[in-house]
């Protein structure tokens, strides 16, 4: 078998074990470097195959309960000094496997985008809801990132029995739920709604940078970094701007409004 059809097979997801055990037994140095390349992916499958089992512990018990439509929402967006906090509400299939999914944090931007077309694709109901800089002001960033996940559970096609919701208690709500700190990293279904969330609003803020070059929002998302202080400094205050954020509301008394 030359080595161009070992690779072949061993990209396979599922390789024949009777091929495999005789590739195992091929001195060439070749296919042992190609067995080792193999086994490392298959030990990393195998990681994140448990790490999701572990994860669905919330959806499991859920599950067990009786619930059919289990929902996750996490919501992105509270810390910047421009743009929408942004929710998502994921009902995810029971039994549905995404490979390697995490809190959005922790996770590249390439695996973000694949795993956010996959959710989408494969969940049984998925909402997102923006509340705006306006209504943050209006409501504080707590109570706006509560409103924009209740928001986007009103949106959802398929009603939830359950919510798994991320660090927010919603308290006197009409469905049942229950909240966790760091939910992100604990439940599957919080997890999806991250990465949802996340690359949602980062791809709103990257076309906000083309209406407002001067923020490098396309890098920043709108957090205070050194590239948009300087752009605030020089140019002064957007639409998109969160008003009572430190410094942008110093910046507004000192007449830096670029509206």
């Amino acid at each position: 078998m030359k080595i161009n059809e070992v690779k072949e097979i061993l990209s396979q997801d599922n390789p024949n074990e009777k091929i495999l055990e005789q590739l195992r037994n091929d001195e060439r140095s070749g296919v042992q470097k190609l067995l080792a390349s193999f086994d490392k992916k298959q030990e990393k499958k195998l990681f994140y195959k448990k790490e999701y089992e572990k994860k669905s512990f919330y959806e499991n018990k859920c599950y067990n309960k009786g619930c059919k439509y289990i929902c996750g929402i996490d919501e992105v967006g509270r810390g910047p000094l421009a743009g929408p906090v942004v929710a998502a509400a994921v009902i995810l299939k029971q039994g549905s496997y995404f490979e390697g999914l995490n809190d959005s944090k922790k996770l590249s931007e390439k695996k973000r985008e694949e795993l956010f077309e996959k959710i989408k694709e494969e969940a049984l109901a998925y909402a997102i809801c923006e509340v705006s800089n306006e209504e943050i002001e209006t409501y504080n960033i707590y109570n706006a990132a509560r409103i924009a996940m209740q928001r986007a559970v009103e949106q959802l096609k398929v009603r939830p029995d359950f919510l798994l919701i991320d660090a927010m208690p919603f308290e006197n709500y009409p469905i049942p739920n229950f909240s966790m700190v760091k939910g992100d990293e604990k439940s599957v279904s919080i997890a999806a709604a991250s990465v949802i969330a996340k690359v949602y609003r980062d791809r709103l803020m990257k076309e906000y940078a083309k209406k407002y070059p001067y923020y490098d929002f396309e890098n920043n998302a709108g957090y205070g970094t050194k590239k948009h202080l300087e752009g605030l400094k020089a140019y002064g205050i957007t639409p998109i701007h969160r008003r009572d954020f430190e410094p942008v509301k110093s910046m507004i008394k000192q007449g830096g409004n670029n509206e």
